[in-house]
């Protein structure tokens, strides 16, 4: 009961569109501990049990240091069975590192990237299961890390924050592929420390009647650094799509340069998109760009495809994939690419059943 009565209401600013507390009930996340675990671990990558004694110092340097939520905060003192995960420095990792997360209730991870190495991180979830899950991840200088989040549709509710410092030189680029869930959130707190630092984010919601939040914040902590986000989402029946993404220019970080943009496609008169780009800058030399725009296909382009035979539901489908598609092109792994592809063309074709 401890856990349900500190997660936030809709009274919370951050969460006025997810209703996570009637989302969950009054059992709220429950006690279990959900699992997480790598398949075949590629050379070079040091996994360490979190249910072990005697933490490296790796681990204690960076485990629960990343957390600054109550939802965060209930998965790290209820999980069990989580795994730390060091790239050591200079480390190029070329295979693709996956992280499957199974099993209902709480849940954590750690990926640390020493000074100079590079890693591809996969994430996977099991839909069939409630889930609080967090993942802090530490850059170190000139590490880079590209990401790929794809979230089944699920009937259940599924959270997950996670929480990325960034040191001098350090590149993380993630895409976060959601089609839905009874109450989906993913929350992404983004520290960019270092001069030269960047992140990239780009991500597409298809939703059929399910819900989808994607909330981020980037700090800009000092100038010099970087940073890019681009969700595309398509909601249909009585869907609801989410995104919230706060950027913060600290003093004196001159030369930061922030853009954000978000687009919504509603496809019924039930569907929902709530979009919500935020500036926040104290410093005077910095270039900060937002933009959210909420629509239908655009009547033009559809009566151009059918005056050419195209039939109005493949016309219909041409235009949605055309929409979406600069929000996949920087996945750079051409695998994971092809494999949001084909879910974002699964999912269209639930859409449009």
């Amino acid at each position: 009961m401890t856990a349900a009565l500190a997660l936030p209401t809709r009274r919370v600013e951050e969460w006025k569109y997810s209703d996570l507390a009637r989302a969950l009930g009054d059992a709220g996340f429950g006690e279990s501990s959900a699992r997480v675990s790598v398949g075949k671990p590629p050379a070079g990558v040091e996994i360490f049990d979190l249910d072990e004694p005697n933490r490296p110092d790796w681990v204690k340097a960076h485990y629960g240091k990343l957390s600054n939520n109550a939802v965060s905060a209930v998965s790290l003192a209820k999980a069990r069975g989580g795994i730390a995960l060091r790239i050591p420095k200079g480390k190029v990792v070329e295979e693709v590192l996956s992280l499957d997360f199974s099993g209902e209730g709480h849940v954590r991870a750690l990926l640390v990237l020493e000074e100079g190495a590079a890693l591809t991180l996969s994430e996977a979830f099991d839909a069939g299961e409630t889930r609080n899950a967090g993942l802090e991840i530490v850059l170190g200088p000139n590490a880079r890390l590209d990401h790929v989040r794809l979230s089944p549709v699920s009937d259940m509710v599924q959270v997950e924050e996670i929480s990325l410092t960034l040191a001098r030189d350090a590149v993380y680029r993630g895409h976060f592929a959601n089609f839905g869930a009874k109450l989906s959130r993913t929350e992404l707190a983004i520290a960019l420390n270092g001069e030269g630092a960047e992140a990239h984010l780009s991500g597409v919601s298809v939703l059929a009647d399910h819900h989808a939040d994607v909330t981020t914040q980037v700090s800009h902590a000092v100038g010099r650094t970087q940073s890019t986000q681009l969700f595309k989402k398509v909601v249909s029946g009585k869907a609801q799509a989410v995104y919230q993404g706060k950027v913060v220019v600290a003093h004196g970080a001159n030369g930061s340069d922030s853009r954000q943009t978000a687009k919504a496609l509603l496809l019924d008169g039930w569907a929902e998109a709530d979009l919500k780009p935020e500036l926040e800058i104290f410093a005077d030399d910095v270039k900060c760009a937002h933009g959210a725009a909420v629509g239908d296909l655009d009547a033009d382009s559809l009566f151009y495809l059918r005056a050419r035979g195209i039939p109005e539901q493949e016309a219909r489908h041409l235009l949605i994939h055309a929409f979406l598609e600069d929000a996949l092109t920087d996945i750079a792994n051409a695998d994971l690419r092809e494999t949001v592809r084909g879910a974002v063309s699964d999912a269209l074709n639930r859409v449009s059943a």
